[in-house]
């Protein structure tokens, strides 16, 4: 064997092939978007003097927020109270709803009608912001807790509905057979077939959601839906800005002791 016959122990490193294996496609790509993004911030219309203007103020308002006030604790402890009654029981009744809407929107267990309509309901659920809907309901029944409530109630369905519908059609098909091979009607096959396998998935989207409203009650109550943010909006009415900032902390570090619980929680129940 000769020199040139002997194989070639030169390194091979293996490289990530492209995206788009067409490079003309994909420069192409690449070009049209980098014009666009200067084509659309060129015609939006800043105002860069009024802009300009802003950034004094918006120092005023940070340099006024510290130290934050805490003096009018009670009323700080009464908006959050509030919020939190509202994001457990929004979550609660988000959730408990969410499970028939799964069923319905899932393709491999509904018919096509009824797969239809919870499809829409979960679409028209998702289809419009908390902030929306919230002054929507506050038009609807007043300002207050309820709105809240029921803002974040059809948010919880829309969210956690259509994630349970995609576990449901992922589920393993062979336990469904099983019952069906036993016997067994379409109510006995969702309760021992197909919910046991969606339950851990179904827990950690509770907890998610939980946080989620959390979040959600602090900015639905600023058009007047309950909770901090009521609070929040009339602290910086009045110029507040101690205050405002106190409840801005406080709802970061309720968020974040949130999170521990919530994954504290999901370490337990895994």
């Amino acid at each position: 064997m000769t020199s040139s016959d002997a194989p070639s122990t030169a390194p091979r490193t293996w490289r990530k092939p492209p995206f788009i294996a067409n490079p003309l496609l994909r420069y192409g790509l690449i070009i049209v978007a980098a014009v666009y993004l200067v084509w659309a911030f060129g015609s939006l219309p800043f105002n860069w003097a009024r802009i300009s203007e802003g950034l004094p103020r918006a120092a005023r308002i940070f340099s006024g927020g510290f130290p934050p006030n805490l003096e009018r604790y009670e009323l700080l402890l009464t908006g959050f109270k509030e919020s939190f009654q509202i994001a457990i029981l929004a979550t609660l009744l988000g959730v408990f709803l969410s499970i028939p809407f799964a069923v319905m929107a899932a393709r491999n267990i509904a018919p096509m009608p009824i797969y239809i309509i919870g499809r829409a309901v979960i679409i028209v659920s998702r289809s419009f912001h908390p902030v929306i809907v919230a002054i929507l309901f506050v038009a609807a029944v007043g300002f207050g807790p309820l709105a809240g409530i029921l803002t974040l109630t059809l948010y919880s369905i829309g969210f956690v509905g259509k994630l349970l519908a995609e576990e449901i059609e992922e589920i393993d098909w062979g336990q469904v057979e099983a019952m069906k091979a036993a016997g067994a009607g379409y109510v006995a096959i969702l309760f021992y077939a197909v919910f046991p396998q969606i339950l851990p998935r179904q827990v950690g989207l509770s907890m998610y959601q939980l946080d989620s409203n959390l979040r959600a009650s602090a900015v639905v109550g600023i058009v007047g839906a309950g909770g901090i943010g009521g609070t929040l909006m009339n602290a910086f009415g009045r110029y507040d800005y101690d205050f405002a900032f106190a409840i801005l902390l406080i709802i970061i570090a309720v968020i974040l002791l949130s999170e521990g619980v919530s994954g504290w929680v999901r370490k337990k129940i895994w």
